[in-house]
Order: structure tokens, then C-alpha cells, then sequence
């Protein structure tokens, strides 16, 4: 199969940037120090490919991304940072022999892991982001706590997401640094073997974690590049120009291409076009104004950058890895859902 015989809109892998991506974040963090979270690609042959670079644990952002990792033979360390209030999936999980670990923040969700079966935790720590996780000098308690319900406290994890994209690298290093602060000294209340944390973003400045919780490094999109975290843009969604319009006294000329709304994340802004600048995004359609040097004509592809790739991915079935114009292999996205 080539490109010319997909039907768009449709997600395509380059092939040979993913692999570089995921060796390039596989030699900063080898081995079991590397975690990688699966809800940016949602896939589990890209799964396979990170554990093939030596990744043997993953981190889940929903429950049935956890089940559909076991049900693809890589449940043996797995980690839901997230809080669950009904954990009876995942101990239906454990009880069968899956490694499954949860994050808790409250008496409520410890009570919820130790009745639904799972036997391990992480106790999570707002470091800085205001969504969830323990204040730090609660996360002691809230570890006696787990320990008192018959948990297994593995250690603690925290989130530093507001600063995965700052642009300004000295500045993501240093505040950075402040939130890692922060984790320590609940870690050092906990106790346990792990700290868990980071993101692609702080990736080359965080040295405090025990395993770095990175996903987005493996596809990339247009905000992770603009903060210059060194990873290919291995993913666009590939588009087919179905309109053009010359140019006009009050309008320049522009093109339009069947990429929209409802196949783009688009809380991050709009995607972006090589060689063209994006107008606006409809439900089916981009609007864009190519460049007088790079004119595009009806039936012409476009490859589309999205500016979140989490988000992205999930409203897709399915992606294609591909070099050049030929499609290598095609795997479902089989971890959306909840």
C-alpha cells in the first residue's frame, strides 16, 4: 500500500523518525529507569517497540489502557497514575497475575485500591500542578494510611505538567528543580523504592526520578517542538486538498484540506503546515494559505502537524507507519477508551 491509497483524514508514523525517537529517549533513560506513558499513543505495537528498547514497565492514564496492555502480554509492571474510585477491573487484573500499581491521594482512593484487589501504590504528590495529588507534607500520613489498609507502598510520584512546554529552557530546569524539590521531601516521609515523575518536556533536566514517566517524546507534536525538547515529529495526520481558491482583490489565495476539528487536539492551537500558514479549523476542514513558492492544487496530500498529540490520536482508529510513500504496517489504536 501507498500513501496515495489511504483514505483521508488519516494518522501516519514516520517510521524512521519514531525509531530514532524512541532509541535517543531509551539511551538518556535505559532500562527500567524509562516508563513510558501509553496514553499519548494509545497503541500497543508502539508498545511493543518500547519495551523492545528495554522498557519492561508503562504508565496508564485510564483503566482500559491498563487492561488492553495485559491483554497484549505487557502487564508486568504497570502503573495507573491516575486516582481511581473503583478499582475492581484492575484487581480482577492482579488477581490474575498482572502487575498493577495505582496512584492514590486521599483516604478515599487508598479504601478504593485495598477493597477492589490491587495491592500496590504510589502515593501522588501535587508538586506544583493544580490537579491531583497529596499536599507534600501530608504524603507520610497518607502512606501510613495505605500501609494500615494492607497496601504496599512503592514510593511516591508527582507531575510537573505545567512546565512541559515552557520555552524557556534555564527556567523549565529551574522550576523544574523546585517541584522535584518538593517530591523528595514527601519521598523522604514515604519512603519506598520509587520516584516517579517527569514528561517529555523535562526529560534532559530532571536527574531526581527514579523512572521518568515520558510519552509524547515517541510521536511529538507542534507544542513539544516549539519548547525545542529535541524529538522528531514523527506523527502527522495526512490530509487531501479538496479546495482551492485563487487569489482576490480582498482575499488572498488559500486552500482548504479534509483535516478538521473532529480528526485534531486542538487545545493547544491550531496545527501547523509546512510551508503555509493555517487560517482556521472547521469540523471537517483546515483552512490554510500556502506560500506563493509552495501552491497546492485539489487532490494534492498534505501532512498536517497537530499541537497536542494525546488527544489527537485518541479521535483516530488507527495509524500507519510508513517511510516514504509506502505504508510498512498499519496498527490499531486499541487503548481508547475508559
Amino acid at each position: 500500500m501507498l500513501l496515495a491509497d489511504l483514505q483521508t483524514p488519516a494518522l501516519v508514523v514516520d517510521a524512521d523518525a519514531l525509531e530514532a525517537n524512541l532509541a535517543d529517549m531509551a539511551r538518556r533513560w535505559p532500562g527500567a529507569t524509562l516508563r513510558p506513558h501509553v496514553k499519548a499513543h494509545k497503541t500497543t505495537a508502539l508498545a511493543h517497540r518500547q519495551a523492545a528498547h528495554g522498557s519492561p514497565g508503562f504508565t496508564c492514564a485510564t483503566i482500559r489502557e491498563v487492561e488492553g496492555m495485559v491483554a497484549a502480554g505487557l502487564g508486568q509492571d504497570l502503573l495507573l497514575a491516575n486516582e481511581v474510585l473503583d478499582t475492581r477491573r484492575l484487581g480482577a487484573l492482579v488477581a490474575r497475575g498482572a502487575r498493577v500499581t495505582v496512584a492514590v491521594d486521599s483516604p478515599e482512593t487508598v479504601g478504593a485500591a485495598a477493597t477492589g484487589g490491587v495491592r500496590e501504590v504510589l502515593i501522588d504528590v501535587n508538586v506544583g500542578l493544580p490537579r491531583c495529588g497529596v499536599a507534600p507534607d501530608e504524603a507520610g500520613a497518607l502512606a501510613g494510611t495505605a500501609r494500615a489498609s494492607g497496601l504496599e507502598v512503592r514510593g511516591v510520584m508527582g507531575y510537573e505538567g505545567h512546565l512541559q512546554a515552557l520555552p524557556d529552557v534555564a527556567e523549565r530546569a529551574r522550576l523544574t528543580r523546585e517541584c522535584m524539590a518538593r517530591l523528595l521531601a514527601a519521598h523522604a516521609d514515604v519512603g519506598g523504592e520509587v520516584v516517579s515523575g517527569g514528561g517529555t518536556g523535562t526529560s534532559a533536566v530532571t536527574t531526581w526520578v527514579t523512572e521518568m514517566q515520558a510519552g509524547s517524546y515517541a510521536l511529538m507534536d507542534s507544542a513539544y517542538t516549539a519548547a525545542g525538547v529535541g524529538y522528531r515529529q514523527a506523527l502527522h495526520v495526512l490530509g487531501t486538498v479538496v479546495h482551492t481558491s485563487a487569489a482576490r482583490p480582498d482575499m488572498p489565495a488559500y486552500a482548504v484540506a479534509d483535516v478538521g476539528l473532529k480528526a485534531l487536539g486542538m487545545d493547544h492551537g491550531n496545527p501547523t503546515i509546512r510551508d503555509s500558514q493555517v487560517w482556521f479549523c472547521s469540523d471537517e476542514h483546515v483552512t490554510f494559505a500556502p506560500d506563493d513558492e509552495a501552491p497546492v492544487a485539489v487532490g494534492d496530500r498534505v501532512f498536517v502537524v497537530p499541537a497536542h498529540i494525546d488527544p489527537t490520536v485518541a479521535l483516530h482508529e488507527r495509524m500507519h507507519l510508513v517511510r516514504d510513500d509506502e505504508v510498512l504496517d498499519t496498527w490499531e489504536v486499541d487503548l481508547r477508551g475508559w
